[in-house]
């Protein structure tokens, strides 16, 4: 029976291993950035998943101590938030993060970037749904954003150029 149920005293060791690991995890997470539970990139994804297998798999380690498991823990989240900071930085960004990507310009369909970004043609007719558009000759431009969200700018709509000179220019020069 010992086997199935466990003994009372591992059972308080692995509820206090868990408790102390999500505590850590949950000051890990306020000390860190915001943008860790906002829109998640893939290294924010990764973080994530990594934070929930720790703080699942620890408590029931019989050879991982809970000092072990926290060091993990907040290894993992330094490294997390020293890619945020390096971002800042071109060749990091270029790694970590997915371009924005230039998805409809006048009406038209680029279907380079469309098929780059991973999307077919009914995934951008249900995109562009959701924005209320209703005809594509409304619209002026569609940025699919870093985070996987879509900017829809209709033509009726002013726009900074400036908002998307760098996206227009990375379609432009790869044609």
């Amino acid at each position: 029976m010992n086997q199935l149920v466990g003994g009372a005293d591992q059972l308080l060791w692995v509820a206090l291993k868990a408790l102390l690991l999500y505590i850590t995890a949950i000051a890990g997470f306020r000390l860190g950035e915001r943008r860790t539970l906002a829109e998640m990139s893939a290294f924010d994804f990764v973080a994530a998943v990594a934070v929930g297998s720790i703080v699942g798999r620890v408590p029931n380690a019989t050879t991982t101590s809970y000092l072990e498991g926290a060091i993990t823990l907040i290894s993992l989240l330094l490294a997390h938030r020293l890619i945020s900071w390096l971002r800042d930085f071109p060749s990091v960004a270029s790694f970590v993060d997915h371009p924005p990507r230039l998805l409809l310009a006048h009406g038209h369909i680029i279907e380079k970037e469309l098929k780059r970004s991973g999307l077919t043609h009914d995934d951008l007719y249900g995109l562009l749904r959701q924005h209320g558009v209703t005809e594509l000759s409304d619209v002026q431009v569609v940025v699919f954003e870093q985070r996987g969200k879509v900017s829809v700018i209709r033509k009726s709509d002013s726009i900074d150029h400036a908002l998307i000179k760098d996206v227009m220019e990375r379609t432009h020069g790869q044609h």
